[in-house]
């Protein structure tokens, strides 16, 4: 059994064949697909999926740094009001993003920051985006440690010392298809790091792994990503597929 813990499967990248994405997955074993929530904007689409594939699909809650516009209290709110009638999985995808705007710094720490305490409330796994702001991820979290703050450091992509600090806060590392990436840097330092701090994932549509970069991702890719990590690892596919789907249960509950 393979668990994609990150996959956008609502994408309307993948309106034209999404049962065939998803039946080409499970024919390679791919049989759990996490999918993370946008904004309010994607909301109907994710409740549609989960409706359509509801033994499959395993729905997040939660407001994505690059949607933190003007409008973010409002957003928020619509996260509180789902999150209060209906179960999820994890508060995700949520943390900071500093790579396409800056401007909203301030109110990204604000929304990062109530999320986290939403999920400590409700006994829930966060799930973070960091992008070019490992430091202000960092920052918000120290804030926020105790026994009930954990989760998955979803696309890791820093260094081994950032690896470590995240591990610190009962985050796994979600690795995915930039781990096949030639400047990807990851692969360099991942077997210092143990297997049981591993999570599988795709982000699909985006980031494929090589041979597939450039394309649209999918979570049958997800044996790619697993292969390259035959090569770190030294140990057999079926046995990284199983750990790391142990370490999904683990974080997810189920």
């Amino acid at each position: 059994m393979i668990t994609d813990t990150h996959t956008h499967l609502y994408s309307e990248q993948f309106d034209d064949d999404r049962q065939k994405i998803i039946s080409r997955a499970k024919k390679l074993g791919v049989s759990r697909f996490f999918i993370p929530a946008i904004d309010s904007t994607y909301s109907e689409r994710m409740f549609q999926l989960e409706k359509d594939f509801p033994n499959d699909v395993f729905l997040m809650m939660g407001l994505h740094p690059t949607s933190v516009k003007e409008n973010y209290k409002e957003e928020l709110a619509i996260v509180k009001s789902y999150i209060e009638k209906r179960n999820f999985y994890a508060i995700g995808e949520i943390g900071i993003d500093l790579y396409w705007d800056k401007s909203f710094l301030k109110q990204q720490q604000e929304t990062f920051k109530t999320q986290i305490q939403w999920a400590k409330e409700k006994d829930l796994p966060i799930v973070i985006h960091c992008r070019d702001a490992f430091d202000e991820i960092f920052e918000v979290l120290e804030t926020e440690k105790d026994e009930k703050l954990r989760g998955i450091f979803h696309c890791f992509t820093g260094t081994i010392e950032q690896a470590k600090r995240a591990l610190s806060y009962n985050m796994k590392l979600g690795i995915g298809g930039v781990v096949t990436f030639k400047n990807g840097k990851i692969d360099k330092f991942l077997h210092e790091i143990d297997l049981k701090e591993i999570v599988l994932e795709t982000d699909a549509p985006y980031l494929a792994p090589t041979p597939y970069r450039g394309k649209r991702n999918e979570s049958s890719y997800i044996t790619n990503v697993i292969d390259k990590l035959v090569d770190i690892y030294k140990i057999p596919f079926n046995e990284i597929a199983k750990i790391t789907t142990q370490n999904s249960k683990e974080v997810f509950g189920i």
